[in-house]
């Protein structure tokens, strides 16, 4: 049985893109996750230490976004998953990456990357 902790619409400013302008003045990003982990111990003893604490995980997702500037948002996606994943209780997460004001000529909703990956 594989539970899901969603933390969506978390935002973030941060300098990524192949663009010198993406790198100069930045841009908002936005992620949501999809954390698949077994929830009942957490259930059963109504404690914190028993999950995934969402809280501290937004700090540490927010913290790539405005660390390390890289070129595409694939990347910026893993790194996001990678720190996901630290928690081993995490066996699954899903990643969706957006980039809503991304430089392009035309009208658009969203420019998105969507990834998953799981524990080795």
């Amino acid at each position: 049985m594989t539970d899901i902790i969603a933390l969506t619409g978390l935002r973030a400013f941060g300098y990524h893109g192949v663009l010198a302008e993406e790198k100069a003045t930045g841009q908002e990003f936005v992620v949501d996750l999809a954390l698949h982990v077994d929830t009942a111990r957490a259930a059963r003893t109504d404690d914190l230490a028993d999950t995934v604490d969402y809280g501290a995980l937004a700090h540490a997702v927010v913290a790539v976004i405005e660390g390390e500037p890289v070129e595409l948002i694939e990347t910026l996606a893993q790194r996001i998953a990678d720190v996901v994943l630290i928690d081993t209780r995490v066996s699954t997460v899903n990643v969706v990456l957006h980039k809503p004001t991304a430089p392009i000529p035309f009208a658009f909703s969203d420019v998105r990357v969507e990834i998953e990956r799981s524990q080795p």
